[in-house]
């Protein structure tokens, strides 16, 4: 019996771990690295251990430390959860050794399945995706296996997932660079540079099916997930039931998990992912031997806790003999990332995190039964959001009786989600979710490539969002003092740059005020404004709006229309910066330089990789603006910088 379990992973997932040992009567130990010294999961866990510094490398991913902790702190089992040491077999067989129990499978079974080359030569009898999945490592051996498999191709780190390590090569010209930069980033990722290809299906759906082992030889599917919606090959919405699969086509492909499952002697939570092409073929991709992070659409469906599940399992119990579905779930993930801006993950202060007014409901008792909506955060107002983890910040879950239900119920919570400080993603996702095509179920994983309307450049504040800047901002508007009383009060913002003035007349002994942006005009009431919550009737359209003011005089407002940030502009004289050339590059988030491509003095084409960062496990390539010739260069490999910091200089010219 586990009475004390320590959680080998941090934010979110850490968080909904401890929630599911609480209801079961489990003490849990939290693990934390310096930058996650005040995180929430230390918050909620009964204890913490300080592990190491801020890289991954020096505290996630240090077994030693982790081992260590669990002993220090008398825990019987050890959770990692999904990512860092979850897939790592040498670790699962040290917390074995160390006479602790492993929740997770085997250490044979992740060892056989954690190498997509291995796994691929192991498995018998599963449909397999055409492909080169050769020991042989060299560029010439993969340039000539890739000539015979045809472009376009993929090429995936065979130790990883996740999108690491991945990239999509459409001929055999940007074969090398590829081949190259993955390896870079699995290494980096995985500690394994080993590469396969595979034949790039067009218009694919990823589909996965969820399977559980348990240690008395039984192997069943909890039934698919559809996982087709992605970016950067990273999955950010996903469903069940798929609208692609027919009763006949989902018990084939569930009959095909399960004998992965069963050829591997297969035990607690693992997924079986599928690639399925518009013949309603499916081949098999890869098996990831652990929790998903999309696991809650499934617990959704089937009424299960899946954590609950692999402890359960973990101690020797049986699987629930009968598996019942109902209803439609969909999940989304939040990240902090400028999806508008090449979906550049971003860092900096929460200055606000606002979940569903329910959410207090949802916390006291998690009801899996068919729930309406969830939300698993990692995070909370105040938080700092590193570079030195990748950029989840929570995943919100939605169920409903269909696919209808489901996705509007998703599209309204994400509305209702307030982050102030930090860019994140949610108004792409809502954009995703009200396409007619998402509607209408024709997905791929080129959903994004198909439909660039939705990463078209982000829309102006409405009028409203504006004026309630501009109220918050002027504070009292009959005690703000001008030498005209009868001049109207001036307040501008920038909103991507661009200027927008907002006039405020107010109207003497009334908590209203005339307002002018542009030539447009409107009659604004005030009806109440406390704790960064503004009621005000605009023309007569009542709506209650969220304000808050960062430290740089950075205004974030929350509306129906969602959140904007608005940098105040001072109406001081500015001294005139000076003027910088186009050809400027600044590195666009904080990171590391892994890769310098150019010298100064040499002629660069536009659109030449010049140099590559690497941040929250990515890596980002920096391109020349125009053909021209470098003339500055400011850092070298492995050297860290700061968002905003120049990267170097090319001056312009005619040279192509």
């Amino acid at each position: 019996m586990i009475r004390k379990l320590l959680i080998a992973n941090r934010g979110e997932i850490a968080c909904r771990i401890v929630k599911t040992c609480r209801e079961m009567g489990i003490a849990t130990v939290a693990v934390y690295s310096d930058a996650d010294a005040r995180a929430l999961h230390v918050e909620l866990a009964d204890e913490a251990v300080h592990i190491g510094a801020s890289p991954a490398v020096e505290s996630y991913l240090n077994g030693a430390q982790i081992i260590a902790a669990a002993q220090r702190t008398g825990a019987d089992a050890i959770h990692t959860g999904y990512g860092f040491l979850s897939e790592n077999a040498a670790f699962a067989q040290a917390v074995i050794d160390a006479g602790l129990i492993w929740i997770g499978p085997t250490p044979a079974a992740i060892e056989a399945m954690g190498d997509k080359r291995r796994a691929k030569l192991l498995l018998k009898n599963i449909p397999l995706v055409p492909g080169y999945n050769g020991a042989d490592q060299s560029d010439v051996v993969l340039i000539a296996a890739a000539g015979e498999i045809g472009y376009p191709l993929m090429v995936k780190a065979a130790a990883g997932g996740g999108g690491k390590g991945m990239r999509r090569v459409n001929s055999a010209d940007d074969l090398p660079d590829a081949l190259a930069s993955a390896r870079r980033e699995a290494r980096a990722a995985f500690g394994d540079a080993t590469l396969i290809l595979e034949k790039y299906i067009e218009r694919a759906r990823h589909i996965e099916i969820q399977i559980f082992g348990d240690t008395h030889g039984n192997v069943i599917a909890l039934g698919e997930r559809e996982c087709s919606i992605q970016r950067r090959h990273q999955k950010i919405i996903e469903e069940t039931p798929s609208t692609a699969l027919d009763d006949d086509l989902r018990q084939r492909m569930c009959d095909a998990a399960v004998s992965v499952g069963k050829q591997i002697g297969y035990v607690n939570a693992g997924t079986v992912e599928f690639i399925l092409d518009e013949a309603k073929a499916f081949y098999f991709m890869e098996m990831n031997t652990r929790l998903q992070v999309e696991h809650p659409v499934t617990d959704m469906v089937t009424g299960l806790d899946l954590v609950r599940l692999q402890i359960e399992v973990a101690q020797g119990g049986f699987l629930p003999p009968l598996i019942n579905r109902y209803g439609h779930a969909v999940e989304a993930r939040i990240y902090a990332e400028d999806p508008f801006n090449d979906f550049l993950p971003v860092s900096g202060k929460l200055l606000r995190w606002r979940e569903l007014d329910t959410q207090h409901l949802i916390e006291s008792k998690r009801v899996w039964a068919w729930s309406k909506t969830i939300i698993d955060s990692g995070v909370r107002t105040g938080d700092n959001i590193s570079t030195f983890y990748d950029p989840t910040l929570a995943k919100l879950i939605a169920h409903g009786d269909n696919r209808e239900d489901a996705i509007r119920r998703l599209d309204y919570t994400l509305a209702q989600l307030q982050i102030f400080g930090i860019r994140s993603n949610i108004s792409f996702l809502r954009r995703i979710l009200q396409h007619p095509d998402f509607s209408a179920g024709n997905l791929s994983t080129e959903f994004i490539d198909q439909h660039p309307e939705l990463l078209a450049p982000e829309l102006p504040p409405p009028s409203v969002a504006l004026i309630a800047a501009a109220l918050a901002k002027t504070g009292d508007t009959s005690a703000y003092w001008r030498n005209n009383a009868f001049r109207p009060i001036q307040q501008t913002f920038k909103h991507n740059d661009q200027p927008i003035t907002v006039k405020l007349a107010p109207n003497s002994g009334t908590h209203s005020c005339a307002v002018h942006i542009g030539a447009d005009s409107y009659h604004v009431e005030l009806w109440n404004f406390s704790d960064s919550q503004l009621d005000l009737a605009v023309n007569g359209y009542r709506q209650r709006v969220t304000v808050l003011c960062g430290d740089a005089d950075d205004w974030w407002v929350h509306c129906s229309a969602g959140t904007f940030r608005l940098d105040w502009v001072s109406p001081l004289p500015q001294g005139r910066p000076a003027e910088e050339s186009s050809g400027t590059l600044r590195a666009p988030m904080p990171g590391q330089v892994t890769r310098v491509h150019v010298a100064e003095g040499q002629r660069v084409g536009k659109g030449e990789v010049l140099l590559v960062m690497e941040a929250m496990k990515m890596e980002h390539r920096i391109t020349a603006p125009h053909a021209g010739v470098v003339t500055s260069l400011y850092f070298s490999v492995g050297q860290s910088v700061q968002q905003g910091v120049k990267l170097l200089d090319v001056h312009a010219s005619d040279v192509e």
